[in-house]
């Protein structure tokens, strides 16, 4: 394994604040700094490791070993990537992902876990990870995959959603059809910027209880259905185009207008 300059005390240590090591820029102050990783591991060997490889690479490394410090440092901004182990004290990585991306947080992130099965890598993806990477894993292929995730485009946040005639504020949390404000409660937001997101595409009842609900199982519910109908009611007013329609046997479609 290739190794660099051993990680720094202060980046070592740091926990709520977690803060850039300086190494490798001391032999050159006129080059730019490299990108700057946030580790969020709680097994200091590990951290070692992967600290030493990457900012081998030129990468300035920070360490938090806990959820709610990987999410403190998360929103700060100060970060172009992110390495969260799934495992971690307090906040485990899921929910820390989950709460960066509910706080439009679009920082890159790879996940770090032990847990290799198919449903356990879908579900890391699904919580807004954008890499998953399993223990043990090699140094050299963590690398490259935070290369590759670094050379991927730096879309700006996403802030409106137009389909159709609906528009959506994912700031304002507002939405409105045909300019005409429409009253939503929390979760028939979260139902119709689902829709929204995938026009034209066939939704089943168990796409939406494990994405909207979040469900890890699937109950014998009609709760989807009860939700589909009250926003229907809300989005389709009498006499207008209904935009939300039922699949015979199979799910729901937001359909957009020809």
């Amino acid at each position: 394994m290739k190794r660099g300059a051993i990680m720094s005390d202060r980046a070592m240590n740091a926990t709520s604040k977690p803060e850039p090591s300086t190494a490798g820029r001391d032999s050159d102050p006129g080059r730019d700094p490299g990108p700057r990783v946030l580790l969020v591991e709680d097994d200091g060997k590990i951290a070692q490791e992967v600290a030493e490889e990457l900012e081998s690479r030129g990468f300035r490394v920070s360490r938090a070993e806990t959820g709610p410090d990987g999410l403190s440092a998360g929103i700060s901004g100060l970060f172009d990537v992110m390495i969260v182990d799934r495992m971690l004290p307090e906040m485990d990585g899921l929910t820390l992902i989950e709460s960066l991306r509910g706080r439009q947080v679009s920082t890159p992130v790879l996940v770090l876990s032990a847990l290799s099965a198919v449903d356990d890598r879908v579900s890391g993806l699904k919580a807004g990870g954008d890499d998953y990477l399993t223990k043990p894993f090699a140094m050299e292929e963590l690398a490259a995959r935070i290369e590759a995730l670094m050379r991927r485009p730096n879309n700006t946040r996403e802030t409106m959603l137009h389909v159709g005639p609906l528009s959506m504020d994912l700031i304002e949390r507002t939405v409105t059809r045909d300019g005409e404000p429409i009253d939503l409660l929390p979760r028939e937001f979260r139902l119709l910027e689902y829709l929204m997101r995938r026009p034209n595409q066939v939704l089943t009842r168990t796409m939406l209880l494990e994405d909207v609900w979040n469900y890890r199982f699937i109950p014998q519910t009609n709760l989807v259905d009860v939700h589909i109908g009250k926003l229907r009611r809300k989005i389709d007013d009498p006499g207008a185009q209904p935009l939300i329609q039922s699949i015979r046997g199979t799910g729901f479609m937001l359909r957009v207008p020809e």
